[in-house]
């Protein structure tokens, strides 16, 4: 796989007479909208295919998975147009197999809403270990208010993806509540109830487990938290199921904070069965203008949450969005807009921005004039992708969770299947047994 970044001049064309791969390779992979139309600072992944298979009339997705000894699932990463669906088309050409060599395995977690696009979720469950539906909450005697019914985790079975149910201390008004935490912790007939009735409707929706994330909680009820997560973990693990927690982005034990110090990680980490490093948010829509999730504030939490948390328990957060903030940034008054990353580079290709790259944030970013104000947007693309993957990597982690998946995003999967073999989750409880029966 080459990354290519676009400068003056190039077209599509040229790019792939560099590379000597066909422009409908090109066209294909990055799925552009508008190919005639590149801007200097853009990035286009090149893709190398090692071995492609020519549709015939009677072949299905099955039967070409067993000629070349590949699965469904490599299929569906290796040629995301099929959108996660098994019509095929005689004629065109599949990717079995492509030249690059895998660095490691991750596990992938994503997060939807139940609303999500049925297309996007289907285009996107091959990538995916893990898809945590966001969100459900309980009321102050630990009863489960449920989801409305939605047809999400259903579908993620039959990409041998684990849905796992978002538990949230979220308000009416879709704020996390912190009181609404304090009186559920300070309630032992409470907590009780939510881990029985949490155990009866995972089990009934065929749900693996929960991801619970609990934020703004009082600086007193952390010991509290962990204990709850602790019972938690055991209950449901007696099912068959799973515990992951989301923790606040951490960079000591001693950070201060409402959103940081009920989060200890040392026993939030040992309570469950995995942690989510929520690793993103430094750039938001009231901040000032600056990256959403700058690899270097990144790896201060990696390094700090490895550092008391197995790193085979971890999870590092990755931004599916970027922002446009309009200038000059007002503190308490400027709000910025949220943006997709495919947005953002077509917004730019449309008033004419040039992209530059943050070399020590490792994030793109550009500045551009509407309405006789100046914007500045910052977003992520396949170098950054690339750069928190690796970071994910050295430090041993066990996996990557995007926030969140309901905008598609190519360059994101593309560079994640190319560099990394993708973990489902019987393979990795097969592993953990072999460690434990070793040890």
């Amino acid at each position: 796989m080459t990354i290519h970044v676009v400068r003056e001049g190039d077209s599509l064309y040229k790019i792939a007479q560099r590379y000597g791969v066909p422009l409908q390779t090109l066209l294909r992979e990055n799925e552009l909208a508008e190919p005639e139309r590149l801007t200097p600072g853009q990035v286009i992944l090149v893709r190398y295919p090692r071995q492609t298979h020519f549709i015939q009339p009677g072949d299905t997705l099955s039967s070409i998975a067993r000629q070349y000894g590949t699965t469904v699932n490599a299929l569906w990463q290796n040629n995301p147009g099929l959108r996660g669906s098994d019509v095929l088309t005689p004629g065109e050409t599949l990717v079995v197999s492509y030249q690059e060599m895998k660095k490691g395995r991750l596990a992938v977690n994503g997060y939807a809403y139940p609303f999500i696009d049925e297309t996007v979720l289907r285009t996107t469950l091959p990538y995916l270990t893990y898809l945590s539906v966001f969100s459900t909450g309980f009321d102050d005697t630990g009863r489960l208010i449920p989801l409305e019914r939605t047809n999400v985790p259903a579908i993620a079975r039959e990409y041998g993806v684990v849905p796992l149910l978002v538990l949230t201390t979220l308000d009416a008004g879709g704020r996390f509540s912190g009181e609404r935490a304090a009186r559920f912790l300070e309630d032992p007939t409470a907590r009780q109830a939510l881990i029985a009735s949490l155990t009866a409707y995972l089990t009934e929706q065929r749900y693996g487990g929960v991801d619970v994330d609990f934020e703004y909680i009082p600086p007193a009820q952390g010991p509290a938290y962990a204990a709850f997560i602790g019972e938690l973990t055991r209950a449901l693990n007696e099912s068959g199921l799973q515990v992951m927690t989301a923790l606040a982005p951490k960079t000591s034990e001693q950070q201060r904070g409402l959103l940081y110090e009920a989060h200890n990680y040392a026993d939030l980490g040992a309570a469950s069965n995995d942690a989510l490093l929520m690793t993103y948010e430094w750039g938001y829509a009231r901040s000032q203008p600056m990256a959403v999730a700058p690899i270097d504030k990144v790896e201060r939490v990696i390094a700090f949450g490895t550092s008391v948390i197995p790193p085979e328990k971890i999870f590092m957060g990755i931004p599916n969005y970027g922002y446009d903030w309009t200038l000059p940034y007002v503190e308490g008054e400027s709000v910025a807009r949220s943006i997709g990353n495919v947005e953002a580079v077509e917004q730019a290709i449309d008033v004419g921005a040039f992209i530059e790259y943050d070399g020590t944030a490792q994030t793109p970013h550009y500045n551009y004039f509407r309405d006789a104000h100046e914007h500045k947007v910052w977003f992520e693309d396949a170098r950054s992708i690339q750069a928190k993957l690796a970071l994910a990597q050295r430090y041993g982690l066990r996996g990557v969770s995007i926030w969140n998946i309901m905008k598609w995003f190519p360059q994101l999967w593309a560079v994640l299947s190319a560099e990394y073999r993708i973990e489902k989750v019987a393979n990795h409880r097969q592993s953990m047994q072999n460690q434990e029966n070793q040890g």
